[in-house]
């Protein structure tokens, strides 16, 4: 994989350089409430405009219905974009129409365009090869070369991060690169005891990676709304807790695995729970009850796990000497259920092993509850490119950028 520093020992000044970065940040109507995204990709936009090139970034934002929507505009984060370099970046209100040529034909060397939401085109999404590479010819005219930069969107076959690259000369920016060493650091030099702490919502979407981890990890914690699916496949009462009844079977199994395998499999002792969920707009007090995880009452849901399962496991991550963490603990959103994924970032911090958080809403958290980014050893931009790719799974955007 060409990586940037070799594009710009080559020479990039004057030239049209089209980056694929990734842009889909949090947005309450037009502010932007978590800009990591954003301020991840800087590192590779600034060298190239500090090398005389003229940067075109784009990037999808939400699931717009590929078509223009405003909701999903992209120039907020052209603004912060704009903000945190310290320079006007420009902006065209349509992403391969006039706006976009004429934005891209009046760039001086050194100055940044970003381009409206790649979404907004049908083309980019599209199952249908020819369509999909119609749309990547149109983003092929803006360009000289390309850089994929957008490591949450490598693991989706569209045009701007799969055929895109196969149009122009490429190289993988910096952030790609940091990503794929700190995967590599996951699954092939890799340093134990290592121990995954797996949250979020749903069982079914973490299914293929704890299929992964249970031939690699030493211990798996599991948490969020997909630890009642393991609770209720262990004989026990979950109340009106988020289950996922057509996964019981395969959890069943992989906990048997687990026991057989000699991997420590780890889910709540108790938790907090309520009648019903919290309002997550006015934050009003929940009071939510501790309960033990074999006992929640039938009217009550489980919302975060409990003060003992937190003591466990923080004890659990103590002697790690690599972690990876996907996924919070319970509703972090919420004060009353945000302890949870409190205490196993704060174990993270403490650790003296390898940590990683696994994108997604755990990166959020992280930011959301105030912790100092510097003190894990790798924060993800993306969560479903993450677990795809220790899933072993190719990622199609990564496969691109091979030559």
């Amino acid at each position: 994989m060409k990586t940037i520093d070799e594009l710009l020992s080559e020479g990039v000044a004057g030239k049209r350089v089209f980056v694929r970065a990734d842009l889909n940040v949090p947005l309450d109507g037009t502010t932007i409430t978590d800009d990591g995204r954003i301020r991840a990709v800087l590192p590779t936009v600034k060298a190239l405009a500090d090398a005389g090139a003229r940067v075109i970034v784009a990037s999808h934002l939400g699931r717009p219905k590929g078509a223009p929507d405003p909701a999903f505009s992209l120039a907020p984060a052209a603004a912060r974009l704009g903000e945190l370099l310290g320079t006007d970046v420009r902006f065209a209100t349509d992403t391969v129409g006039e706006s976009a040529r004429s934005t891209v034909a009046a760039l001086a060397d050194g100055q940044v365009a970003v381009v409206e939401n790649l979404r907004f085109n049908a083309g980019e999404t599209s199952k249908d090869d020819a369509e999909r590479g119609a749309f990547a010819d149109q983003l092929a005219a803006l360009a000289d070369l390309y850089i994929g930069d957008g490591f949450g969107a490598v693991h989706r076959k569209h045009a701007s991060v799969y055929d895109l690259p196969a149009r122009l000369p490429h190289a993988a920016g910096y952030l790609i690169a940091k990503e794929v060493a700190v995967l590599k650091k996951l699954t092939e030099d890799l340093q134990r005891p290592y121990v995954v702490a797996l949250g979020g919502a749903k069982v079914s979407d973490k299914l293929a990676v704890i299929d992964q981890l249970l031939g690699r990890a030493d211990r798996i914690l599991i948490g969020g709304g997909m630890a009642y699916t393991f609770l209720k496949a262990k004989g026990y009462e979950v109340g009106s807790s988020l289950l996922q009844e057509d996964q019981l079977a395969a959890v069943q199994e992989y906990l048997e695995r687990a026991e057989k395998t000699g991997v420590e499999l780890v889910v709540p002792v108790d938790a907090l729970s309520a009648t019903e969920f919290p309002d997550l707009k006015t934050k009003a007090p929940a009071h939510p009850t501790t309960v033990a995880a074999d006992a929640i009452p039938a009217d009550q849901m489980g919302l975060d796990i409990g003060p003992e399962t937190r003591k466990l496991y923080a004890s659990k991550l103590a002697d790690a000497a690599t972690v990876f963490w996907n996924g919070p603990m319970g509703v972090f959103e919420h004060p009353d259920y945000a302890e949870g994924t409190k205490a196993v970032a704060q174990a993270l911090v403490e650790s003296k092993g390898f940590t990683v958080v696994g994108g997604g809403d755990s990166a959020a958290a992280v930011r959301t509850l105030g912790f100092d980014e510097t003190a894990f050893g790798h924060i993800s931009t993306g969560g479903g490119a993450s677990l795809e790719y220790l899933e072993g799974k190719t990622l199609p955007g990564l496969a691109a950028l091979e030559d």
